[in-house]
């Protein structure tokens, strides 16, 4: 009796850690347990194997050059997104066959192929990163990347990568608890998929109620101070001729950080009558910051009193512009109407947001839509009570954000035309209605970076000067110029990227893009979403980069008396975007 409960004893000993092992032990070889093989299965195979598959994907070509550091960031989040979709693949591949014990672990030669695959495989991703990076660079006269710079991007990707994992296995961690303890009470699988969607729902709680709202409430903060905040070079004005000076109705401090640079900069009369060689009329200037008025139609209306007031409508030019979120305008459209009417002209604008651009566009669209629609409106309903012969030409512009709030009061492209004496709108978003159909309706034949709509009869397309002459058809009437650069994400940027592929990659690439650019499904929407964080990071006539051609568009549109093509080249030297 005795010997027979000696000898079950070891078989039950033996039976019950076998059983366990299976399910949490690494593999021992040789009577050891590899100590390469237990870390590598702290990770899931499946995982990693989408992980390396993003990470080759964050390599492809795309519209603009990147640094080191903004390269390694993308690198590094793509694969962290690719090993959470491969995590989630290999559980879901297991829901579905219904089995309920893990699969057994990968052998050690499935982890000597990964390894193999992933470094000739990233070896020659850095390689074509390379090369379309030097490709894209000359093309943009950006100097290229030393080798240095590659090393650079590995480092800066695997520390992304290794915080992102790290904070994606704790909330890993968070669900398997979570289940297990569930599953004392309900069946396992029942327990898995509550034990999730708990996590998950408390994840976007604490993402949307606690990080975005407490986020958005501090970057509302954070940019309510900056507005507040004057640059070192913004001084107010003496000048009964400008928004913030003597007798005018808003105070200096009201008209916000950008307002008070716009305000402030601007050639000076006798800079005008320099470089023009003839007497020169002081530019005025009007703007209503966000603490002008309380309400957008009011901040309107004090714009157009400022007008008034400042004798705005007598000039030859009364320019209407739309601005960012923060209020910024570009200086070299104002400063180019100012020069070339040798300071005839009086230009309106205001702020309807402490928020930059980037952070309007996903949250301030539709106030922009109500600014750009509220200024015009105010301001046209003056010019119109004018006497026809004593009318100024009223003209209207925006760039980016900036060019959709300028198309919000009109409903179609004849009704600019009718309307107005002219338009320039720069960086157009894929949230621009007018430009949108436009694009859509162009001439059969015609590329999407650069349509030609209506045979130029109206408006016209440019990316660089020498697209104004395009087509060689006459322009007559009321002249409207979308500037826009095949390269820039700003304009091109879109969801339908997602699962669509877009014309403009579909069709011969713009002068800037490369021609190894190729749409994939998701793959292409990232790396242009990727792209819209360095899009001013570029040359002038490159991504969102507007300055040289402006002046150019303006000379065609309004065709201000004596001015010349080689008045422009000698402006030129004189304009900054800020």
């Amino acid at each position: 009796m005795q010997e027979s409960v000696d000898t079950d004893e070891p078989a039950t000993a033996k039976a019950e850690p076998t059983r366990h092992a299976q399910k949490s032990e690494p593999v021992v070889e040789r009577g050891r347990v590899s100590v390469w093989h237990r870390q590598l299965n702290r990770y899931a195979f499946g995982g990693l194997t989408v992980a390396l598959v993003f990470l080759w994907f964050s390599a492809t070509p795309s519209l603009l050059p990147r640094d080191p550091f903004f390269q390694g960031l993308v690198a590094g989040a793509s694969a962290a997104i690719g090993y959470g979709v491969g995590v989630f693949l290999t559980w879901l591949a297991r829901y579905l066959v219904s089995r309920e014990d893990p699969w057994p672990r990968p052998p050690r030669w499935a982890w000597l192929t990964l390894g193999v695959v992933a470094l000739a495989g990233t070896a020659f991703m850095i390689y074509w990163f390379a090369q379309w990076q030097n490709e894209v660079r000359d093309l943009m006269g950006v100097d290229r990347l030393p080798w240095t710079a590659y090393l650079e991007v590995a480092v800066f990707t695997a520390l992304v990568f290794i915080l992102l994992m790290t904070i994606g296995q704790l909330w890993g961690a968070g669900v398997r608890r979570l289940s297990r303890w569930l599953g004392r009470y309900v069946p396992p699988r029942i327990s898995g998929v509550v034990g999730a969607a708990v996590i998950i729902l408390l994840t976007v709680f604490i993402l949307n109620g606690v990080i975005v709202d407490k986020g958005m409430s501090a970057l509302n903060a954070s940019f309510a101070a900056a507005n507040n905040e004057t640059k070192a070079d913004s001084v107010p004005p003496t000048s009964p001729l400008r928004s913030g000076g003597p007798g005018s109705l808003v105070t200096w401090d009201s008209l916000g950080r950008e307002g008070r640079v716009i305000i402030s900069k601007g050639p000076t009369q006798a800079e005008l009558e320099q470089f023009n060689g003839t007497p020169a009329l002081e530019p005025i200037r009007v703007y209503a910051g966000l603490d002008s008025s309380d309400s957008i139609r009011e901040r309107a209306d004090l714009v157009a009193r400022e007008l008034e007031r400042t004798g705005g409508l007598q000039r030859a030019v009364v320019a209407v512009g739309s601005s960012t979120g923060s209020g910024w305008v570009n200086k070299a459209t104002l400063d180019s109407l100012e020069y070339m009417y040798n300071g005839d002209t009086a230009i309106a604008s205001m702020q309807y947001s402490y928020l930059p651009s980037w952070l309007s566009f996903l949250v301030d669209k539709e106030r922009a839509r109500q600014a750009g629609q509220a200024l015009f409106e105010a301001i046209s309903e003056r010019v119109q009570a004018l006497p026809e012969a004593e009318r100024p030409k009223l003209v209207v512009f925006g760039e980016s954000l900036g060019s959709f709030g300028g198309e919000a009061a009109f409903g179609t492209i004849p009704d600019i035309a009718a309307r107005t004496d002219g338009a320039l709108f720069s960086g157009p978003t894929f949230n621009n209605s007018l430009w949108q159909d436009t694009t859509n309706q162009r001439d059969p034949g015609t590329p999407q970076v650069l349509p030609v709509y209506d045979n130029g009869a109206t408006v016209r397309f440019i990316a660089d000067p020498s697209d104004l002459s395009t087509p060689t058809a006459a322009w007559e009437g009321s002249r409207i110029v979308y500037l826009q650069h095949a390269s820039d994400p700003i304009t091109w940027w879109s969801p339908r990227l997602m699962l669509n592929k877009p014309e403009w990659l579909d069709e011969p690439p713009g002068r800037d893009v490369l021609d190894a650019m190729t749409w994939m499904p998701f793959v292409t929407f990232l790396q242009v979403s990727a792209d819209m964080a360095v899009s001013t990071g570029v040359p002038d006539g490159h991504g969102h980069d507007y300055l040289s051609a402006i002046p150019y568009a303006w000379g065609q549109i309004l065709q201000p008396p004596g001015w010349t093509d080689a008045k422009t080249e000698a402006l030129l030297p004189l304009l900054s975007r800020d």
